[in-house]
């Protein structure tokens, strides 16, 4: 199972140099303009179609999955990465951009990545049946894991490394409950995320842009869908959501904040994790390194709670949740001395 990861990573390191020089001939360039950006030189985008390749190339050649979700993934996959490199040369509106995410999803869900059922939990057994409810809600999370894994694309590395995180743990226990296919899926999307990661680790040469982002958290949510929310036990919804935890509390966390600032959910501030590290002083790789750590943490507290090892799970989550509420503080505390100085 491992060899299909290997070859997903050569591809998407050898094809990034290409894609780099593409990026350059059509202007898919980062320029800097703002100061919530942390680098201060032209980078290109695009780096998120050589991880398209490398993953696509890979499933081709080694997964056996059904014919109609590998052309629902691909065709959902495909639109959303259309669509950030369109973004990527020239930015398109906010709701032209959530409108293709919902027609992803809808292809998605429409070729079987559909959550029909949760755990009953007030039950030993049993499931609570979504019926109707079932098609918004597979796409809500759709929609919403791919925005939570692009909008921590903020530094070099980030993105692509989360994501690898998150899917070797989403592999694991996708392992766990008998869904190998959703598990070669998501070991051979971690493969391509790692072949990217020494071009877009800082310094980073290129990054991997909308494109990129959006088509990672688009196929995370399908596969937390097909092998992490279809499991017999009452954690089955808890798990996937602690696997991506990185990116989803950042997100939830965002919008909370600019809900009681009373500033649109929607503006970008430098209020994430990731700045709140550079904040109190860590640089770029510091930073993300951390930000790899806490995710690791979650995603070994997820597996430790699927296996129903409470003692080793809570200290996992603890020492997550300790990783995160220091720089928090520290950094809080130094914006209020800021202030009275």
């Amino acid at each position: 199972m491992y060899i299909p990861a290997i070859v997903a990573g050569l591809i998407s390191f050898l094809l990034t140099p290409l894609i780099i020089r593409l990026a350059h001939r059509f202007g898919a360039i980062d320029i800097p303009k703002d100061e919530r950006r942390v680098h201060s030189q032209p980078i290109p985008l695009w780096g998120g179609v050589a991880i398209f390749i490398g993953f696509f190339v890979s499933i081709a050649l080694f997964a056996n999955i059904e014919t109609l979700k590998l052309l629902g993934l691909f065709v959902a996959s495909l639109i959303v990465l259309v669509t950030g490199m369109v973004d990527d040369v020239k930015p398109i509106g906010a709701k032209t951009k959530l409108l293709m995410q919902i027609f992803a999803a809808a292809v998605l869900v429409a070729s079987g990545f559909e959550i029909k059922y949760f755990t009953n939990y007030f039950a030993e057994e049993g499931y609570i049946m979504l019926g109707i409810f079932s098609i918004p809600i597979s796409i809500l999370w759709v929609v919403a894991v791919t925005n939570t894994v692009n909008l921590i694309d903020g530094l070099d590395g980030l993105a692509a490394g989360i994501s690898a995180i998150a899917a070797i743990t989403l592999s694991y226990i996708a392992m766990i409950n008998n869904r190998y296919d959703a598990a070669l899926i998501t070991l051979i999307l971690a493969g391509s995320s790692v072949g990217f990661l020494p071009f877009n680790f800082n310094p980073a040469k290129i990054f991997m842009g909308d494109a990129g982002a959006l088509f990672l958290g688009l196929v995370l949510s399908a596969v937390s869908i097909d092998g992490a929310l279809k499991g017999a036990t009452a954690l089955t919804v808890v798990v996937p959501i602690l696997a991506l935890g990185v990116p989803i509390f950042d997100t939830t966390f965002a919008i909370l904040r600019r809900k009681i600032n009373r500033k649109p959910i929607m503006e970008a501030d430098r209020g994430h994790l990731h700045h709140r590290l550079l904040s109190i002083g860590f640089n770029q790789r510091k930073a993300v390194l951390a930000m790899y750590l806490i995710s690791a943490l979650l995603g070994g507290g997820a597996i430790e709670l699927l296996k129903e090892n409470w003692i080793p799970a809570g200290i996992l989550l603890l020492i997550a949740i300790i990783v995160v509420i220091i720089p928090i503080n520290r950094s809080l505390w130094l914006e209020r001395k800021n202030s009275l100085e």
